[in-house]
């Protein structure tokens, strides 16, 4: 049995000897098979993709990472100088201990390989870090199934020597530690020592070393096996390392789900607009026109007001930017939410409710077509409108009615009855065809909105809300949007006057006729010249605020994604408080210049009235005047309650003596009566209540000369 195995072990030392022997012979082989070329190093730095596509700000700095490569995860590409020597030593150790001495391929490793194999001990590698590069780089070269095939081990040779050939021995190992796979998706050493350790790969200390290093052979190794390895390696590298570290350490990083932190994440929203996601989006850079300065902001701001809001039901927001020239976005961010069900909702692209935001472009039809002016008087009073599904009554925010109110009042204060009176005269048609123009998508035919769409009964877009708004800013002239600055818009159309788009911004920037509702303290009353409209929606479900200056637009959206409503939150402490931080940053170190009139535009001081109260106000020329009266009392009297049309259902349930039907007038002056059918019934100066029955009826309503002042028709339906 000696004798044998003495015997085996001189076979093997002279199949050693033969191997070292050809060495030299079939590395010139090798040098004479090469390929003529291998890629240069600078070519394979150019084509290392990163897994993240990257979004940039228009001062090209990155703003957003959004991963586009599921199947491995790369960072950026690391300079050698920028890798820890304590890394490269353990690698060095682990991979290829005499890299720095060999042409590519480590002949005295192939021996001792094939020793061991011939011993029938563990099978050991032999393949260099140059070998292992060639590889990375030719996929001809992987092992198709366990081990690679004797030619492609043949052709794998051959590459690391032309490797040799061309490149530099940093540059080898610089590459290997950018193209390795060190754990599951994890490759290159950027995306190790960030998803293992969160740090930078200048950072990594020994233990983290010995940990990577441990990994290359075996990236799915499990905890104890990496462990293991990892001390063994400390044996050469430091062997006074405290083993019992070591272990902790390496059990502690490798337990866990990795994470890689994105270098920024401020604009999501947009980055899946212009990235996307998928592998044809791979190495992306796209320069967008937001401000990463003002993004940063904004989202801070928003973030922090729906924090302080949140106890009363607010937890989702939404911003948008634009300057009012270029049309360039900003700033742009569908949702600060945190909340699960609310994360991916884009709340600028999301269709909600509009609230008061649509009064202007109700005005400014009625200024355009010459039906109203500023200084116009509107009654703000009780008013019953019949609608398909009943009466519609609309009231005020603050449940109150102020009497005669001009229109420039009634728009800057956002009095509900006048707007709905002016939508009357404009008519809801008309008013949908405006919203067209204005860019307002995917509204619904007139018949479904009725009187409410003076109200905001229309889903809108942040988006399209805020460039509307930027199209009164630039005088009625509407034109698109873009996130890209080379990104094609739709041609710049004219869809309101000049003269009416003047009238709107003048309203809305003025803070006197904006107090009768919202005090002349308010987040609407800026430092410096700004047109502004808040909007809150049925039930508070959602509230705006937008306006502009002379350079911005701005818009801002809070409320909930679920749809639940918000508690006691007006337009003054929801939206507006954002709004004008994101314009006080805009304007920090540059005015807002009011508009100056444009051709076609009077002022004139009025009269209000006969009462000698005079005001300066601004006309569309041909429509000016000095004084303005309200009409006579009896001219203003009209009937309350029933709405002209009115269907009244008799119930047979209940007895006839309890179903009693009421006549109301506004005002109740002295002397005026009630008839029904040419019937008098009585005097008008309190509700009079009516036994009702079937039948179509006329109630008129008559002064002390018995001549109408108003009549509504309505019919009674019923067994009696």
């Amino acid at each position: 049995m000696k004798r044998f195995g003495l015997s085996k072990i001189k076979l093997a030392l002279h199949l050693s000897f033969l191997v070292l022997a050809l060495a030299g012979c079939l590395t010139v082989l090798a040098l004479l098979l090469l390929p003529v070329r291998p890629p240069s190093f600078e070519e394979v730095r150019k084509a290392f993709t990163r897994s993240e596509a990257v979004l940039l700000d228009r001062h090209m700095q990155v703003i957003h990472e959004l991963r586009a490569n599921r199947q491995e995860r790369r960072l950026e590409w690391v300079p050698l100088t920028e890798i820890s020597p304590a890394l490269r030593s353990a690698i060095l150790c682990a991979e290829d201990r005499r890299f720095y001495e060999h042409g590519g391929v480590d002949w005295s490793a192939v021996g001792a390989a094939l020793l061991a194999t011939f011993r029938s001990t563990t099978p050991r590698g032999a393949s260099t870090i140059t070998m292992q590069v060639a590889a990375q780089l030719d996929a001809e070269l992987r092992p198709r199934q366990l081990h690679r095939s004797l030619w492609q081990k043949w052709k794998q040779i051959r590459a690391a020597g032309a490797l040799e050939h061309h490149w530099s021995k940093p540059e080898i190992l610089e590459a290997y530690l950018n193209l390795v796979t060190f754990r599951g998706e994890l490759q290159g050493i950027a995306a190790a020592a960030q998803g293992l350790f969160g740090k930078k790969p200048h950072g990594l200390d020994e233990i983290e070393s010995l940990a990577l290093a441990a990994l290359v052979r075996s990236p799915n190794a499990g905890v104890d096996q990496v462990a293991s390895r990892a001390l063994a390696l400390s044996q050469a590298v430091n062997p006074h390392a405290d083993r019992a570290e070591i272990v902790s350490r390496i059990t502690e990083a490798l337990s866990r789900p990795y994470f890689i932190a994105p270098a920024a994440d401020l604009a999501p929203h947009v980055a899946l607009q212009l990235l996307g996601s998928g592998a044809n989006h791979l190495q992306r850079r796209i320069t967008s026109t937001l401000d990463g300065r003002l993004q940063r902001f904004a989202a801070e701001a928003l973030r922090r007001h729906i924090l302080s809001v949140s106890a009363q039901n607010v937890h989702d927001g939404a911003f948008l930017a634009v300057d009012n020239r270029t049309g360039d976005v900003l700033a742009y961010l569908g949702n600060i939410g945190d909340r699960a069900s609310a994360r991916y909702v884009d709340g600028v692209r999301a269709r909600r409710q509009a609230g008061s935001t649509l009064k202007p472009f109700v005005y400014g039809r009625a200024f355009e077509q010459r039906l109203l002016t500023p200084a116009s008087l509107i009654e703000d009073s009780p008013v019953d409108l019949p609608v398909l599904g009943g009466i519609y009554r609309p009231s005020n925010y603050d449940r109150q009615f102020h009497g005669m109110v001009t229109a420039r009042v009634a728009l800057a204060s956002s009095l509900n009855v006048p707007a709905v009176k002016t939508l009357g005269v404009v008519g809801v048609e008309s008013l949908v065809s405006e919203l067209e123009r204005f860019g307002f998508r995917n509204l619904r035919a007139p018949d479904f909105y009725g009187p409410s769409l003076a109200l905001g009964a229309a889903d809108v877009t942040l988006w399209d809300l805020v460039n509307a708004y930027r199209a009164l800013s630039n005088g009625g002239v509407w034109s698109g949007l873009r996130l890209k600055a080379d990104e094609p818009t739709e041609t710049p159309r004219r869809v309101m006057s000049s003269k009416a788009a003047f009238l709107l911004a003048d309203i809305l920037s003025d803070r006197e006729s904006r107090s009768r509702t919202f005090s002349l303290e308010s987040p609407l009353s800026t430092r410096f010249w700004t047109a502004v409209k808040t909007g809150t929606s049925t039930d508070m479900r959602d509230n705006w605020c937008v306006g502009f200056s002379d350079s911005y637009t701005v818009g801002v959206w809070a409320g909930n994604f679920s749809g639940e409503p918000m508690w006691n939150v007006s337009g003054i402490t929801g939206a507006a408080p954002v709004w004008v931080e994101i314009l006080n940053w805009l304007h920090r170190d540059r005015p807002s210049i009011a508009p100056a009139p444009p051709a076609g535009i009077v002022a004139r001081s009025v009269d209000f009235s006969g009462s000698g109260r005079m005001r300066r106000e601004w006309f569309i020329q041909g429509t000016e005047t000095s004084a303005v009266e309200e009409a006579p009392a009896e001219a203003n009297c009209r009937i309350v309650y029933p709405a002209s049309g009115t269907v009244i259902a008799l119930d047979p349930d209940i007895p006839a003596d309890q179903q009693k039907l009421f006549f109301e007038a506004h005002p109740r002056g002295a002397g005026m009566k009630w008839a029904l059918n040419g019937k008098i019934l009585g005097p008008a100066t309190s509700v009079c209540l009516w036994e009702p029955s079937q039948g179509q009826y006329t109630l008129s309503l008559l002064d002390e000369q018995e001549r109408v002042l108003d009549s509504v028709a309505f019919e009674v339906r019923g067994n009696r």
